[in-house]
């Protein structure tokens, strides 16, 4: 109890202190891609980031969120009888390192890299997420992105288009 008191007091003091224009979140919708494409029929997700400013042109700092990738349903063939399943949703939670550099007044390039946990069953894996940012306004940003994890024998791709919000 004394433990999670104490974390809850530190997040308190964290989020106080924030400055509200560091603050960004934003939703994505986005579509599988090479094998996870065969798999999945598209991806929902939620993006959290805080950012510092290092330099009037540059950003670091550091991103979390959750997504959410849909199951299809796949057949194959074996001997003769065709087989049919449903894929399991695959649920992970990105935490990664990210950095921002501003391009000009409307345009951003950055990257994310870290680690995306599996929620369930699944794999976590090297998380990388490129992006490209355009301002429609001075706290929101339309994103493509494209996100990968890696992992043993093989990787888990998406390519996203989606919306932050600067608080």
């Amino acid at each position: 109890m004394k433990k999670l008191l104490l974390v809850a007091v530190v997040a308190v003091f964290g989020l106080t202190n924030m400055n509200a224009q560091n603050f960004g979140a934003g939703i994505t919708l986005g579509l599988p891609i090479g094998d996870a494409g065969d798999l999945y029929t598209f991806n929902v997700g939620l993006d959290l980031n805080y950012m510092w400013e290092v330099s009037d042109s540059f950003e670091a700092g550091v991103a979390s969120g959750y997504n959410h990738s849909f199951g299809d349903e796949t057949s194959f063939s074996f001997g003769g009888a065709t087989v049919t399943a449903d894929v399991d949703d695959f649920q992970y939670i990105p935490l990664a390192a990210a950095g921002r550099f501003n391009a000009s007044e409307e345009f951003q390039v950055g990257a994310d890299l870290g680690y995306a946990i599996a929620v369930g069953d699944g794999d976590g894996g090297f998380y990388y997420r490129p992006m490209v940012g355009y301002s429609v306004s001075d706290n929101t940003q339309v994103t493509v992105s494209y996100r990968g994890i890696s992992v043993d024998g093989g990787s888990f791709s998406t390519i996203n288009a989606g919306v932050n919000f600067g608080f």
